[in-house]
């Protein structure tokens, strides 16, 4: 694939064959060498009909399903512009939610075990069903179409927890009756779990501030004990996305679309079935805020119970969703549905979308590492590039049957309690596949972003205790 370089964090790729636009990677040169076999899928999307500016690639970009894990890419609805389910990824919503404790790293240290020990009890976790809450079909109903809400609207949570999560704790235009009857059935025991691969529950302390004023805003502080959760939508996500997938594939051709890779299967969003998977993501993303909300209230009632302290949240957002959002494009404002898979929105201080409390500084941007490694709050900038977007992660750059075939779980735990760090897994192979030498440096990651202007840093975090699903 042929790509030049235009700075010292971007790399374009140049149009050729079918793409409609160049490709554009955010990146260092290291992370550009990690990152040479996913730009066959960055180049595939820019073929997508109706797409805008450019296919762009997060610093964390490695391969994934259609898109590249780390992808964006916004189609203009108003000019044939499609929606692709593998825009978005499998775990519909999945995200991180970073809350942050009355209490300190010294605090918590005569307690850490016995609190570990709590959490590892209270987090369900694993591939298969177990959850906090086992629905009925009404509250089902009611949590596909009122997320974070209607939990919080059952005692699941407090009030600040919706202005302070994406969309208010839900997405308004969420259509249940797309999502459909296997979906709801692994959802019904799913939820209030944190399933397995790279979910996690954490605690952290914050060991750097390097902006006081927004980690002020944010409610951060050096020494501050947090705790972050990485999941999404289980089941019932994975299984929208295979359902829409082919209906997707199945109309194409009446749309005339060809794609270079059946994994991108897309239609108009304004068709019939552009629409009912946008509704049917949306019932999913609420599923996954849900989700994330009942783990908070968990680990909440833990941390009150061990260490007397108490959990205030400091901001959810999702990375793999698709969404309708008006950016200038040419000069001009344009209806865009914006994909991001792998990607974090990164609003910039002044956004409409922001809490008020929140608008001045711009929109926390939760990006977590790997377990030993630190993890990062950053904020959104004015002038963000890629429809104010950012990295989600560190980025794989080994399979987990590789990690897991370089190393073992109890080498994994050895090492990370001899740091300090308490390990509570659900196996010892699942330890394994998350070693942190599968994945990127994600310093390297966020400084790679934030010197390509796509976002700031605010605060470092590092791991105290992780629960592994």
């Amino acid at each position: 694939m042929e790509y030049v370089q235009e700075g010292p964090y971007r790399f374009r790729i140049r149009r050729e064959g079918d793409m409609r636009v160049p490709g554009m990677v955010f990146a260092s040169a290291e992370l550009m060498r990690d990152a040479e076999k996913s730009l066959e899928q960055v180049a595939n999307v820019a073929t997508l009909p109706g797409i805008v500016t450019a296919s762009y690639a997060m610093p964390d970009v490695h391969w994934g399903y259609g898109f590249p894990i780390g992808g964006v890419a916004a189609t203009a609805v108003d000019d044939g512009g499609v929606v692709s389910p593998g825009g978005v990824g499998f775990d519909i919503s999945c995200g991180v939610r970073l809350l942050a404790a009355d209490c300190d790293r010294r605090t918590l240290e005569p307690v850490l075990r016995s609190l570990m020990d709590g959490l590892g009890r209270a987090v369900p976790r694993g591939a298969g069903p177990g959850g906090l809450w086992r629905p009925g079909e009404h509250q089902l109903e009611r949590i596909l179409a009122g997320g974070s809400r209607y939990a919080v609207e059952e005692g699941h949570g407090e009030e600040r927890d919706l202005w302070r999560c994406e969309d208010g704790g839900h997405v308004a235009d969420a259509d249940p009756g797309q999502v459909g009857a296997r979906a709801r059935e692994r959802g019904t025991g799913q939820l209030g779990s944190l399933g397995s691969g790279n979910h996690f529950l954490e605690v952290q302390e914050v060991t750097e501030i390097y902006d006081e004023r927004v980690a002020g805003a944010f409610g951060l502080a050096p020494g501050q004990v947090c705790v972050m959760i990485h999941c999404g939508s289980r089941g019932l996500g994975h299984q929208v996305c295979s359902d829409h997938v082919r209906a997707m594939d199945r109309a194409m051709a009446r749309y005339g679309i060809a794609v270079p890779d059946r994994q991108l299967a897309c239609t108009p969003v304004a068709s019939p079935e552009g629409r009912a998977y946008l509704g049917a993501m949306a019932a999913a993303a609420n599923y996954g805020r849900a989700n994330r909300q009942l783990l908070a209230q968990a680990a909440r009632r833990v941390l009150r119970r061990e260490a007397g302290a108490r959990l205030t949240l400091v901001y959810d957002v999702s990375h793999n969703l698709a969404k309708v959002e008006t950016h200038t494009v040419d000069g001009e404002p344009r209806t865009l549905c914006v994909h991001r898979k792998g990607a974090t929105r990164a609003f910039p201080p002044g956004h409409p979308e922001l809490p008020e409390d929140l608008r001045a500084v711009g929109q926390p941007v939760l990006i977590p590492g790997t377990m030993g490694t630190a993890s990062y709050v950053l904020t959104g900038v004015p002038g963000g590039d890629a429809f104010h977007s950012t990295c989600h992660g560190a980025g794989r750059v080994m399979s987990r049957h590789q990690a897991a075939r370089t190393t073992g779980g109890p080498q994994v735990r050895a090492r990370l309690e001899a740091d300090g760090i308490a390990v509570r897994p659900a196996s010892s192979r699942g330890l394994a596949e998350e070693a942190p030498e599968a994945y990127k440096d994600v310093t390297a990651v966020v400084e790679a972003g934030q010197g390509a202007g796509l976002c700031r840093k605010v605060a470092r975090l590092v791991p105290v205790g992780v629960v592994k699903g």
